[in-house]
């Protein structure tokens, strides 16, 4: 089951069930304590909820008269880096100071981990992400992310845009928070698949598509099993030590780069494809 957030036509937003042609819209105040999509999604039964909570009195909503939002609430948004071989060697190329280091934390026990959006920064489908103004070599990042419950429990799976300024951080590894931390510097959506059995890894792929003036200018591919770590492990070390009381929203990090001389551009337009959950497009701006 989908479940996502929804923007009717007539200025209305609903929590959705998503379905092949459109979405059956919830009537959140069937049941006391829950008002929002994080609520259904941190229950002891989401698909349960979500099945008794249907609005029986409005019929299903057709895609075209709606639009998408981020299916995020009040969580906090975290990311991993450096998970997938191509992420390794991409991080040891642009920075010749912090090599080892890249090199090293592919292999270590302990992942990088880093913040990345508070909710104001989060930008759903059709929503522009952005690249920094003082940056010449930007990129967008495809990644699994996982949507994970207060008590650290995995519930569902969204699609995310970890937008990236390679110049900055590649220039000083500390940069990393101003690389990545910015107004519309994280893509979200367009909902959340619930986690109801293990994920087929093998079987997950995750694609990017960028274009310029309406021609593709970059497309590349990669699997779920290409990542080097567990995804329980991720959650696991995010929880260490740290408490989220709202959720938390786990980028995985990215198995796609696009080559050295390449760099988003404003109008740009990223499509991020993963099977099973959807796709995310976001134009590109840059002042």
């Amino acid at each position: 089951m989908k479940l996502a957030k929804v923007l009717l036509s007539n200025g209305e937003r609903h929590v959705a069930i998503v379905e092949e042609n459109g979405v059956q819209l919830l009537d959140l105040s069937q049941v006391d304590n829950i008002h929002r999509l994080s609520d259904i999604l941190y229950s002891p039964d989401p698909a349960g909820l979500a099945k008794f909570l249907i609005d029986k009195e409005l019929p299903p909503v057709p895609f075209n008269q709606l639009e998408f939002l981020a299916p995020v609430d009040f969580q906090e948004v975290w990311a991993a880096g450096v998970t997938y071989k191509r992420s390794q060697v991409a991080r040891m190329e642009e920075s010749e100071t912090a090599a080892s280091h890249y090199d090293q934390v592919y292999t270590a026990d302990r992942p990088e981990l880093f913040f990345k959006a508070t909710p104001n920064r989060v930008c759903g489908p059709n929503q522009p992400v952005r690249v920094r103004f003082d940056s010449q070599w930007s990129v967008p990042e495809p990644e699994l992310t996982l949507v994970v419950s207060p008590d650290l429990k995995l519930v569902g799976y969204t699609v995310g845009n970890d937008m990236s300024a390679r110049d900055i951080e590649g220039e000083n590894p500390l940069y990393l928070p101003q690389a990545k931390f910015y107004k519309e510097c994280c893509g979200l959506g367009p909902c959340v698949l619930l986690h109801d059995k293990p994920l087929d890894r093998e079987a997950t792929k995750i694609m990017l598509t960028i274009e310029r003036d309406g021609a593709e200018v970059f497309r590349g591919d990669t699997s779920v099993a290409e990542m080097a770590r567990g995804l329980e492990d991720l959650i696991s070390w995010l929880g260490k030590e740290n408490d989220f009381p709202n959720g938390v929203l786990l980028l995985t990090g990215t198995g796609i780069v696009p080559p050295d001389e390449f760099t988003l551009e404003n109008r740009d337009v990223v499509s991020i494809e993963i099977t099973g959950i959807g796709t995310l497009i976001n134009p590109v701006v840059k002042d």
